[in-house]
């Protein structure tokens, strides 16, 4: 048996917990889609972001949306891979840019939890690689990754990228960094890992004179794709340095080390809000308590400054409050602590555990497509 195909075996049952988690929260979804009169495949293929996603993959980048409040959105926020794999579908497929979406977010969410397991697997055994595969598919949030959204696609770049830096594969982990990082904004924190991480082979390398060359192309081509694209976008808007940062400003998104999100929860305290704003405050805070968490483990460096850069942004940034728990979504580093107490803990108490996962999963998730505010 070949080795991919060995290690597909070994990953087969974590796998088939994830196809089972969510088949069974996309069922849900639909059930009520149709008991409200509404389209399941609208729900999971045209929702928010999807829509601006397939504007591009359509008629390419120039839209721009300005709102009453002063709001101005431009489609130059969005990377550009997935919408550039939308419109490779769909050249070739019979099917509608939603459609192929779907198909596009489908398949990667099934080989980033391959990668899961991979990275897991080889780092801690096969038993809390399957766990840590479940629990992603459980997450509150987990519907996104059967959605026409990009998470699932980074989270496939980002666990392989580190599958193949743990296992000394330069050349690969700096190759799929590029990639995450023309995938999303946060898919920097790909770059981050795989310069970090080459960095310090560097300095363990100093004074000799073979096989550094490996360890430099991967920590060029780490950050070529996130920037690349963002001074592409500096140079359409005639501001180098600053264009892509402008348009991030359009969409009220900045780093401001959490002043906004501070201003969101006062909010929450003195009036009424959606049920997604508290979630996303618990789900957050539950993130950071989680990477505390995996710091005293003491992980690899690449899961530090992975999961790291990933919280720090999701947690100092501002804009979209309700998000929050969707920039966390590839973070999956942060499940080890759970997955391991679970693995301790006693059968009865675990599976109560994950059912309750479970249904918290399925109902909030199917909230999420239908709540009047942005995903």
């Amino acid at each position: 048996m070949s080795r991919p195909r060995a290690a597909l075996h070994r990953a087969a049952p974590a796998l088939g917990l994830f196809a089972a988690a969510r088949l069974t929260g996309m069922a849900v979804v639909s059930l009520w889609a149709w008991h409200i009169g509404r389209s399941p495949r609208a729900l999971l293929a045209t929702s928010w972001d999807s829509r601006w996603y397939v504007g591009i993959a359509t008629q390419g980048y120039g839209r721009t949306v300005y709102w009453p409040d002063g709001a101005v959105q431009s489609d130059l926020a969005f990377f550009p891979l997935y919408p550039g794999l939308i419109r490779a579908v769909v050249s070739v497929l019979p099917v509608t840019g939603g459609t192929a979406g779907l198909l596009l977010s489908w398949a990667a969410a099934g080989a980033a939890a391959w990668g899961v397991y991979a990275v897991v697997e080889r780092l801690h055994g096969r038993r809390l690689a399957t766990l840590v595969v479940l629990l992603w598919g459980l997450l509150p949030h987990a519907v996104v990754l059967s959605m026409a959204y990009t998470e699932p696609l980074l989270t496939a770049f980002a666990a392989w990228s580190l599958y193949a830096l743990v296992s000394g594969r330069w050349l690969w982990a700096g190759a799929l960094a590029g990639l995450a990082g023309l995938t999303r904004p946060n898919g920097i924190a790909v770059a981050a890992a795989v310069c970090a991480v080459a960095g310090c082979e560097l300095w363990r390398r100093r004074g000799t004179k073979g096989g550094r060359a490996p360890v430099w192309a991967a920590a060029a081509l780490a950050p070529a794709g996130w920037l690349g694209y963002v001074l592409w976008v500096g140079v359409r808007r005639g501001d180098v340095p600053g264009g892509y940062f402008a348009v991030q400003r359009g969409w009220t998104s900045r780093f401001d080390l959490g002043l906004g999100s501070l201003r969101v929860i006062r909010g929450m305290v003195t009036g009424p809000t959606f049920l997604g704003f508290p979630m996303a405050l618990l789900i957050a805070g539950a993130g950071v308590l989680l990477f505390v968490l995996l710091l005293l483990d003491r992980p690899p460096l690449a899961l530090v400054m992975y999961t790291g850069v990933l919280v720090l942004i999701t947690v100092g940034g501002s804009g979209f409050f309700e998000s929050k728990p969707r920039f966390l979504l590839p973070a999956f580093p942060l499940l080890l602590p759970l997955a391991a107490a679970l693995a301790k803990a006693r059968p009865r108490a675990a599976v109560a555990v994950i059912a309750a996962l479970a249904g918290l999963s399925f109902c909030y998730g199917t909230y999420l497509t239908v709540a009047p505010m942005a995903l």
